[in-house]
């Protein structure tokens, strides 16, 4: 489906545009609600914005932080979101995304150790709180290139994604190979609490190596077909997280509740065929994390960025021209967020793909905390361009429409790349244009 890219000059304007493609989604012009803090058993978040997870292709080569690491959470601290969702941290160095992805281990952890003091340092100097930070712990599976150059590591083939040329079986890894990596989240856990972050997040969404899992309903053995088995993994990684972190620590996951592929190959979509979506799993493994672990906060998305984007991001430019109106792709993950949210009430819910609105996206985080669809507005590609808008939320100056993501696509273009990743319309005096 055509459209205009983003042209709405008010409120009224994107209403209307509302009215006419069916979008449902809430807005409000009082975004007092993100200035609240949000209680946890043991810690609190100083306000409801919180920063989400954007790779940053910049890790030194023995996956330590960069000098571009340090400097793209300094100017996220001094934004001031009460939880600062640090980017995919990977447990191994074979399970890296990019050779200059983040890789924390036991040689390296006084640099991690060094980029989470000063980012909580700069955040209480300019903003008065110290945010929490959340690490997310991450296996890249599939898309693995510890060496800039493709080394699946895969749950099992997915014709879908690859076509005539499916991944050689001796890259499925076997049943022994993925219950070893249980005790890598253990061990990422208590490297995370020693480092500093406030919590772990076990990455299960975009297709990433659990969230396939979660959908293996082709693979064999202990880890594939039923939901008992596909859920395994994530769970025992959650086990063995639990049992390494201190008291009070964060366990949580950033999760896809909808892979937007057809069955057998996604999860959270409809048995019956199509791309309907069917939460009743996504559902039942949030409500065993909360029974068994406490979960007390949990990061909602979809998608696959990879293979359908405009799920995951809704977009005016992009790889391709999605059959529908990114208004749609709006209502529809916010939406889920909302389903979570009500399902679960003692769960704080993080919404996600509110950075399409632009200017408006605030008002959009608000009216999700306002109607009991979230309790945490999350903003990732906004974060990147526009790393101070919280204090201009907070401050009530209201956002600055000069200053906003554009959703042109140009930082994930630069992390397939395996490039220093940023905003390239914002950041330019250290990003290039995309395309460079």
């Amino acid at each position: 489906m055509k459209h205009e890219p983003f042209h709405y000059k008010t409120k009224e304007d994107v209403i209307a545009a509302m009215r006419e493609t069916g979008a449902v989604f809430p807005l409000s012009e009082d975004t007092s609600a993100l200035t609240a803090p949000y209680d946890f058993s043991s810690k609190r978040a100083a306000n409801r914005i919180l920063f989400q997870p954007m790779e940053g292709c910049d890790s030194e080569a023995d996956g330590s932080p960069g000098e571009l690491t340090f400097r793209r959470y300094e100017r996220y601290a001094r934004g001031g979101p009460g939880v600062l969702w640090f980017e995919a941290v990977s447990i191994a160095r074979e399970a890296r995304g990019s050779a200059n992805q983040l890789y924390m281990n036991a040689q390296n952890i006084d640099a991690f150790k060094r980029l989470v003091e000063h980012t909580k340092a700069v955040c209480a100097r300019e903003n008065g709180f110290e945010p929490l930070l959340i690490i997310q712990s991450t296996h890249s599976g599939r898309y693995s290139k510890p060496n800039g150059v493709p080394v699946p590591l895969i749950a099992a083939n997915n014709p879908l994604f690859e076509g005539e040329n499916p991944i050689s079986k001796d890259r499925i890894m076997s049943d022994d190979e993925l219950g070893a990596l249980a005790g890598m989240y253990g061990e990422s856990a208590r490297l995370a609490a020693e480092a500093g972050f406030d919590g772990i997040d076990i990455k299960a969404c975009h297709h990433y190596l659990y969230n396939e899992l979660l959908g293996a309903h082709t693979r064999e053995g202990i880890y594939g077909g039923s939901f008992k088995n596909r859920v395994r993994l994530l769970t025992l990684a959650f086990d063995a997280a639990a049992a390494a972190a201190p008291a009070g620590f964060l366990l949580t996951t950033r999760l896809n509740v909808y892979d937007g592929v057809p069955y057998p190959y996604g999860f959270g979509v409809s048995s019956q065929g199509g791309l309907a979506p069917d939460l009743s799993e996504p559902l039942m493994l949030i409500g065993n994390l909360k029974d068994k672990y406490g979960l007390e906060l949990i990061n909602i998305t979809a998608g696959n960025p990879y293979v359908n984007p405009h799920v995951t991001r809704p977009y005016d430019k992009g790889m391709y021209v999605p059959e529908e109106h990114p208004f749609a792709g709006v209502t529809r993950i916010t939406g889920f967020a909302k389903t979570v949210q009500e399902a679960f009430s003692d769960i704080a819910v993080c919404c996600s793909g509110l950075s399409y609105l632009r200017g408006y996206s605030g008002m959009l985080g608000a009216g999700m905390l306002e109607s009991g669809g979230a309790a945490f507005a999350g903003f990732g590609r906004l974060a990147l361009a526009y790393p101070d808008f919280p204090k201009d939320i907070l401050s009530g100056r209201g956002m600055d429409p000069k200053k906003v993501c554009l959703t042109c696509g140009g930082c994930s273009r630069l992390l397939r790349a395996g490039k220093n990743t940023g905003c390239v319309a914002r950041d330019r005096a250290v990003y290039p244009p995309a395309g460079n």
